[in-house]
């Protein structure tokens, strides 16, 4: 008896529907060291691998690894506006987007950008913004494309960082560098530079004082850009956070200037043989 091809032939072998149910926010303790070793309530941030001009087609380029946190900035510009009725006589402009690979997270995505995609590039622009020199590009824009490739945690923080870094190789003029830092509070603990995990488990202890906290600081200056937090905390508990995450930039500055020291040694001219 001929098969009917147009037909769509259902699976041999069929799962119970449970297994694809959403599995509960794991619930990490609130004592005792992290799961990759480092300790609480100390400014113990991952070991960080920065690197600049690595696209070659950029302005300027940076990519960070914080732990298994991956991301990859671009810099294009400062080039003419598009939109003529926009354009600033006086004053350039700064656009940001943030986008996730789809195979940055355990769900994959897609390469449309979403509200978070969007809520994460609002927060970039706004952290960035006040530490360029955007009087010195008059009619121009300057556009900074950052890509997620691989998310474990500490997203916003670190792509501050790498989007202020690949500002610095693209030679825009800026104030200072934008570092960032995160934190999670955890009732009467916290941890800095939080993990994937860390950042979406619940709580064992009591509602109070959870939440997370991301500073975006001007080193040099002494200056807050930026500063984002969610969850419900204390004044006093967000104020010794933002100190906190403060003593975190300032752990990520020295590695940042070396960063930088051997771009602009290695895009130098070799010394002329007189």
């Amino acid at each position: 008896m001929p098969t009917d091809t147009k037909r769509v032939r259902g699976p041999e072998v069929s799962q119970s529907p449970t297994l694809f149910l959403c599995k509960h926010a794991a619930v990490l303790p609130s004592h005792g060291p992290r799961a990759d070793g480092r300790q609480r309530d100390q400014v113990d941030v991952r070991p960080v691998f920065v690197r600049c001009g690595l696209v070659s087609q950029a302005k300027g380029s940076a990519y960070i690894e914080a732990g298994n946190t991956k991301l990859m900035c671009c810099v294009y510009g400062p080039r003419e506006m598009e939109r003529k009725d926009e354009t600033d006589m006086k004053c350039g402009k700064l656009t940001t987007d943030m986008r996730f690979a789809p195979f940055s997270c355990l769900e994959r995505g897609s390469w449309i950008q979403g509200s978070q995609d969007k809520d994460l590039s609002l927060m970039l622009h706004e952290s960035l913004q006040p530490a360029v020199c955007l009087h010195k590009y008059p009619r121009s824009q300057i556009e900074v494309n950052v890509m997620v490739l691989e998310n474990s945690g500490s997203v916003l923080a670190h792509a501050v960082t790498c989007a202020s870094l690949a500002l610095a190789d693209a030679g825009i003029e800026m104030y200072d560098l934008v570092l960032g830092c995160s934190i999670r509070q955890n009732g009467t603990s916290y941890v800095i530079d939080p993990s994937y995990m860390e950042e979406n488990s619940c709580s064992s202890v009591s509602s109070e004082n959870q939440g997370g906290l991301t500073v975006a600081f001007l080193p040099s200056l002494n200056q807050i850009s930026g500063l984002q937090s969610d969850g419900e905390m204390t004044e006093e508990t967000l104020t010794a956070g933002v100190r906190t995450c403060i003593e975190g930039c300032y752990k990520l500055y020295p590695v940042i200037q070396q960063a930088l020291t051997k771009a602009v040694r290695r895009a130098a001219p070799p010394p002329s043989e007189s």
